[in-house]
Order: structure tokens, then C-alpha cells, then sequence
């Protein structure tokens, strides 16, 4: 296959925007395209490699395996080697254990299903393997295509090309299904990144027919232009990868055909500077995220604009070396034979496999913390407390007896409803009723945030299934004897101002109040509990852990707290005094009594809070002696 420079030009702008956006620029808020460009390249180049050797008579599985190997393994593998002194020094135990599971993901090129079935692309959880799940979609891909081209190879290119064709739109009809009602598998996974990868073989097949060969000076600069406009328009809220995915899909597919060394655009990609970005992008991208990852598990804080450019810097550094020392060498034949390149990646996979299987299975290496910064650390338990808490909505509605908490053995007459902070609390009330022979209902729901109908986001799906879990609540009110509703929900974000989706649900939620209240129920509003921007449990841990304790606890000011939530907490007051309405003022237990006091997060050296807003055990604790004054009455 002839050497094409403005492909690797193409590479540097694709890497460079990833990168950008992992950075945190908010110019590149559509950065992630970056890795649809790759896709598509990569469907190219691929495919154009095989179609060359079959005509040629010269394609072999284990020959293409090979140089998949050779290309991938050698420099992803050196750099998980790093990963693993930064990730011993420097995670604390739960952040470890996650590190491990990822470890042996990447290793079976399974990452990309790893992060889909524990959390998503945009959580904001820190993962230094995070953006190897584009690299697990490119090898599953991997697997499968030449398997298919050998079978299909005996009915023609054009039945081929028909097939995936097909192919194709039903996977882009199905990105376009999970990108608005389940995002993480339309975002991770194969079935709905294939329909790029094939954009790209589609164009091999077309260019592979030397009467194809077209020249065109504003088509290739169209396609530079919808991806840029991609990576500038789009963010986290963009239904992806559906029909916004043409724009960066189609821009690099104009490119790949139409850029060449007489266009404009094919000059601008095939410069010096541009080429050797683009030879080096493979091993930036993998050095990036890595990088920037560690630096904020180090830090108790965000790294300011200095560090993250150093970051850059220091990315790209490092992307030459390992290009050069790592790259180039396993690509050489005479250096590396098969057998060798095959033995050293099986030999680095196990490794990686036993590591991460110890970390995982020894709760993420808990031994090599100071005792007093082990002890701040929110672990396992808590976590899997939070995450099982509430009652599961089945076809069939809920099976309440199955989820009843306190006193198994007395008929439940409360009910709490409310997201994931009140699921904080679930396991702290059951203990609570249990003490006083009490028993209760968790509807707790994360992302469902009260009692009402969400509108719909560009997160259809969460909404959907939220509403479907509020209404299953309304029919229950009807069928079971509840007669006392808590209601505890997040309301407060340090970091973004309210919306008016929020405020609408808000409105919802009130007047499902007032509907209880009429209905003779009694209803326990429990007030916005504040939040903060970083994890507390962690900021404490690491604050013992790496600089002795020597930094402050974090706190906010009374006042400032409240009015951030002055908007909730003066509708909850307006309702006015009720018979049957009880009110716990979150500031009465999370913040000092003094006109100008602090909320704080921690009591005698305990965290209060399991990350930035939901309260641990012991915050939990706190906030339950309050509602418990009102709930048995």
C-alpha cells in the first residue's frame, strides 16, 4: 500500500483535540470526536492493507495478527508499565481496585465492556486506562473483520460491500438508539462504534479502484471543517455517537479521499510539523490520559493551567521517546521475530492479569496506607451499601416485602423516597428502625431525584426509567398503608448553576406534596444537605496519606451554602405550617449553630461524607437522629 503523508497529518488532528479535551479545555468540549476520526482512519488503512494482499494472494490471519500485535501491544503495554509504581504511590484503595479490574480488562481487550458495566465515559471518575476502550473496540473489530472478508472474499467485492453496507446502517440506527436511551453502550461498545470503522472500509474498497481516483480542492477542506466544528460545537450533552457522529465521520472520510499532495488540504496535512505529530499520535494518545489522571489522584486539587500545560508538554516528550525507543523497534522483522512479538504480549498480558486480579481480590492493596489515613478512607462497604440500597422495580411492579427495611417482621407504615442521597442514608434509618421496631419502604432511586415526573434530557433513557419508577410509587400509595413519606434529594451543586429542567421538576415535586398532605399522609421534608467539589473521604485520606494532615478541613460558609439553595428551601417553606408536615433542617447537624458558622465535613477525624455529596455512615448518622425525632411521632 502507498504511503499517504496526509493520513498521518489527519492523525495529529484527531489526537490533538482528544487530548485538549481530557485536559479540560472547554474550547475542545467536542474533543472526544478525535477518536471517531481514528476510527474511521483505522477502517481505512486496515482494510486497504488486506484488499492489497488478496489480490495479491499473500494474506494470512496470523500475518495480519501480527502486525496488529506489533502496532498495539509494544507501546500500550509500556505504558501500563509505568501506570503501575504511579498507580502503588499514589491510589488510595477503592481507586486501586478499579485500577486492577482495568488492568486485566485492557489485557483481554475487554476495557471498553469494563467501563460500560461500572461507569460510563463522562462520569468524572478519574481512570488512567480510561481511553483504552476506543483501543478495545479497535481490536474486537479486529478480530472479527478479516475473519469476514476471507468468508465473503468468494462473492465478489460487490456483495461485500453490500453486506456492509447494511451492516453499517444498522449500526449507526442503533448508535442513534443507545445515544439517546442508554448513552454508556452506545458510547463503549462495538455494535455502535462498528458503522464508523466501516465508513473507513468503505472508502478502501471505493480507492482501491484505480478508475475511482478523484481530485477535488474544496471537498477535503469541508471535511477538516465539519470536524473541527465537531470538536468546537458538541460537548457532553450531545447524543453521541448517533446521527451528530456524521459530521466528524463523513468530514474524515472526505479527507481520506480527497486530500491529496495537489489540494490545498492535502499539502496543509502532509506538512513536516503535522506528519510528525501524526506518527508520534498513537503513543500520545496513550500517554495522556495516564498522565493527567495521576496528576489529580496526587493532588488534592484540580491542577491549575500551568500543570496541565506542562502535562501537554510532557505528553507529547514522552510520545517522541516511546515512538522512537518502543514503536519503531517491535515493527522491525529483523529485530523481533513473530514468535518473539507473540511471546513477550502473551508474557505482559498474564502479567497484567495477575496484578490486577491481586489488586482487585486484596480490595486494592489496602496495607500500603498509614493506618490514620486508611481509617478516613470511605471503603468497599460503604460503597456497595449505597449502591444496593432501595427497592428494585420489576415487570411487575415492586416486590415490597422483599425490600423492606428496619424491623423485617413489622408491617412497613413509611415510606423514604428520594436519589442516591437518600440512598446514603438507607442502610443508617434501617439500623435506626430497627432499634425502635420500626420498619420502612426505600424508594431511592440514583438520578431520580423526588417524587415527580423528570422531564426529558438528553439522558431519555435515565428519565424514562425514572418515571416509570415514580409512577409504580403513585399506584403504590394507593395499595399499601404508608402514612408517613421522607423525602431527601439532591438539590445543591457547587459547580453549576440550576436549571430550569430543575426547577420544573422541582415545581412537580411540590405539588406531590401537597397532594400527600391532602390525602391525609404526613411528609418529612428533609432540606437540601450541602455539597462540596471535591471527595471528602478521599481529600482526607490523601490529605494523612501524602502531606501529614498539614492541610485544612474543608468547609463552606453557612450563608453562602444557603444561598445556593435559597430557591428549594423557600418553596419548601412556603407551604406553610401542616398538620401533617415535619421539616429537618439539614443545617442543624452539618453546620455550625453560629449566625456566621461553617459547614463542615468531618467530626473528630471521621469523614461525613462518602465522596463530594453523599453522607458516609456516620454523616448518615447524624442526619437520621434528626428525622427520626419527627418519623416517630
Amino acid at each position: 500500500m502507498e504511503y499517504r503523508r496526509e493520513i498521518d497529518g489527519l492523525r495529529a488532528l484527531a489526537v490533538i483535540p482528544v487530548i485538549f479535551f481530557h485536559a479540560g479545555f472547554q474550547a475542545f468540549s467536542g474533543g472526544y470526536v478525535g477518536v471517531d476520526v481514528f476510527f474511521v482512519i483505522s477502517g481505512y488503512l486496515i482494510t486497504s492493507i488486506i484488499l492489497a494482499e488478496k489480490e495479491a494472494g499473500t494474506f494470512t490471519l496470523v500475518g495480519f495478527y501480527e502486525r496488529r500485535v506489533r502496532r498495539i501491544l509494544p507501546a500500550l503495554f509500556f505504558v501500563m508499565l509505568v501506570c503501575l509504581p504511579l498507580a502503588w504511590m499514589w491510589l488510595l484503595p477503592n481507586e486501586m481496585r478499579r485500577f486492577s479490574a482495568s488492568l486485566v480488562a485492557v489485557s483481554t481487550f475487554s476495557s471498553n465492556v469494563l467501563f460500560y458495566l461500572t461507569s460510563g465515559y463522562f462520569d468524572g471518575e478519574i481512570k488512567p486506562l480510561l481511553h483504552t476502550w476506543s483501543l478495545a473496540v479497535e481490536e474486537q473489530y479486529y478480530v472479527l473483520f478479516p475473519i469476514f472478508i476471507m468468508l465473503a472474499w468468494s462473492l465478489g467485492k460487490r456483495w461485500m460491500i453490500a453486506l456492509l453496507s447494511a451492516t453499517a446502517l444498522v449500526s449507526l440506527a442503533a448508535a442513534q438508539w443507545f445515544s439517546l436511551l442508554k448513552p454508556e453502550f452506545g458510547f463503549l461498545l462495538l455494535p455502535t462504534r462498528l458503522w464508523e470503522l466501516v465508513v473507513g472500509v468503505l472508502i478502501a474498497f471505493y480507492l482501491a479502484d484505480e478508475n475511482n481516483k478523484t481530485r477535488s480542492q474544496f471537498a477535503g477542506v469541508l471535511g477538516v471543517m465539519l470536524i473541527a466544528y465537531s470538536v468546537l460545537a458538541f460537548d457532553r450533552n450531545t447524543p453521541f455517537p448517533g446521527v451528530y457522529a456524521l459530521l466528524p465521520t463523513i468530514g474524515t472520510g472526505l479527507v481520506i479521499l480527497y486530500a491529496t499532495p495537489e489540494t490545498w488540504i492535502g499539502r496543509f496535512l502532509g506538512s513536516k510539523i503535522l506528519v510528525g505529530l501524526g506518527l508520534i499520535s498513537y503513543s500520545a494518545y496513550l500517554w495522556h490520559q495516564p498522565l493527567f489522571a495521576f496528576a489529580k489522584h496526587r493532588s488534592l486539587f484540580e491542577p491549575d493551567i500551568g500543570v496541565v500545560l506542562a502535562l501537554i508538554v510532557l505528553t507529547f516528550l514522552l510520545a517522541y521517546v516511546s515512538w522512537r525507543a518502543v514503536e519503531k523497534p517491535f515493527r522491525d522483522r529483523n529485530r523481533f521475530t513473530r514468535s518473539q512479538v507473540f511471546g513477550y504480549g502473551a508474557a505482559f498480558s498474564c502479567l497484567f492479569i495477575a496484578l490486577g486480579l491481586a489488586g482487585h481480590f486484596s480490595d486494592g492493596f489496602e496495607s500500603r496506607l498509614p493506618a490514620d489515613a486508611l481509617s478516613a478512607h470511605i471503603v468497599r462497604e460503604h460503597e456497595k451499601q449505597i449502591t444496593e440500597a432501595g427497592c428494585k422495580l420489576h415487570a411487575d411492579g415492586f416486590h415490597v416485602r422483599e425490600c423492606i427495611q428496619g424491623d423485617k417482621s413489622v408491617l412497613p407504615k413509611v415510606a423514604l423516597v428520594g436519589d442516591s442521597h437518600a440512598q446514603a442514608i438507607t442502610h443508617e434509618l434501617s439500623e435506626a428502625f430497627a432499634r425502635n421496631r420500626l420498619s420502612f419502604i426505600p424508594y431511592v432511586k440514583p438520578a431520580c431525584p423526588q417524587f415527580i415526573n423528570m422531564p426529558l434530557s438528553p439522558r431519555i433513557r435515565e428519565a424514562l426509567e425514572c418515571n416509570l419508577y415514580q409512577k409504580e410509587i403513585e399506584k403504590e400509595i394507593l395499595r399499601t398503608p404508608v402514612e408517613t413519606y421522607i423525602f431527601v434529594s439532591r438539590k445543591d451543586n457547587p459547580l453549576a448553576e440550576p436549571t430550569e429542567q430543575n426547577f420544573s421538576a422541582f415545581e412537580a415535586h411540590l405539588r406531590s406534596i401537597v397532594a400527600l398532605l391532602n390525602m391525609g399522609k404526613k411528609v418529612i421534608l428533609v432540606y437540601p444537605i450541602p455539597v462540596y467539589k471535591v471527595y471528602v473521604s478521599d481529600y482526607m485520606a490523601k490529605n494523612l496519606w501524602f502531606y501529614g494532615g498539614q492541610h485544612e478541613m474543608i468547609v463552606e460558609g453557612k450563608q453562602a451554602f444557603e444561598k445556593r439553595v435559597r430557591y428549594f428551601t423557600d418553596r419548601y417553606d412556603a407551604i406553610g405550617v401542616q398538620p401533617n408536615l415535619a421539616r429537618v433542617y439539614t443545617t442543624e447537624v452539618l453546620c455550625n449553630s453560629a449566625e456566621r458558622g461553617q459547614c463542615f465535613t468531618q467530626m473528630n477525624g471521621v469523614p461525613l461524607y462518602f465522596d463530594e455529596s453523599h453522607l458516609s455512615n456516620t454523616g448518615a448518622r447524624l442526619l437520621v437522629e434528626k428525622i427520626m425525632q419527627e418519623s416517630v411521632r
